[in-house]
């Protein structure tokens, strides 16, 4: 056995112990059915890694949108709580945040680049309240894809008129829209404190614990 083949054999296996750890801490913490969910969302990233990046969308925007929407108040007891993918799927519901973050998270996890991806905030119009979406580049000049909660359909930026952005953001960067289709670079992602807090604590998978769980 040569080395590299040695070294990849150690990685899958240390991967995949983390992901046993990830679902019994879930199961512990949320119940069986919470540890349901991250047995098959650990199922869906390894399974869809052959995948087109559109298929990737397709089977994480499906995914997620299976779950229950509610409002951070009722759920958390909080006005604003940016969940973490494993306190959302502990849950088996939350708000517009949580379902784009928990996309996000998974795409990255299905090996597509930060740069073709972004959480943008927008007003609904139908519904005249803020909301957030995943937003696909195929690439940097194109019109994006939007991965959404309140519509299923993956579609162009462009159809939906139903949307008004306002600013976006991924690991890295931040972007505030001055005109419709214009935006500008306002700095680094860490500007925003609910993502750096969601994602410190994504790095040590602390969860907290709702109301109820669906």
């Amino acid at each position: 056995m040569t080395f590299w083949l040695l070294c990849c054999l150690l990685a899958v296996n240390v991967l995949a112990a983390s992901n046993t750890q990830q679902i019994e801490k879930i199961t512990q913490f949320y119940g069986e059915r919470a540890g349901k969910r991250a047995t098959a969302w650990h199922a869906l990233i390894r399974n869809s890694q052959h995948l087109t990046e559109r298929q990737k969308l397709n089977a994480t925007n499906t995914f997620f949108n299976q779950f229950v929407f509610i409002s951070d108040q009722k759920l958390w007891g909080k006005e604003d709580y940016w969940a973490t993918p494993y306190e959302f799927i502990g849950a088996g519901a939350g708000d517009c945040e949580d379902f784009s973050t928990a996309k996000y998270k998974t795409l990255l996890k299905l090996g597509i680049d930060d740069n073709k991806l972004r959480l943008v905030y927008v007003k609904a119009l139908e519904l005249n309240q803020f909301h957030m979406v995943v937003a696909y580049y195929p690439k940097p000049s194109a019109i994006p894809l939007i991965l959404d909660n309140l519509n299923g359909n993956i579609l162009p930026a462009n159809q939906r008129n139903d949307l008004l952005p306002i600013y976006s953001f991924n690991g890295n960067k931040l972007w505030l829209v001055k005109q419709k289709g214009q935006e500008q670079i306002a700095g680094k992602a860490s500007r925003l404190s609910l993502w750096n807090d969601l994602r410190n604590r994504s790095k040590n998978i602390k969860l907290n614990r709702p109301r109820y769980t669906f």
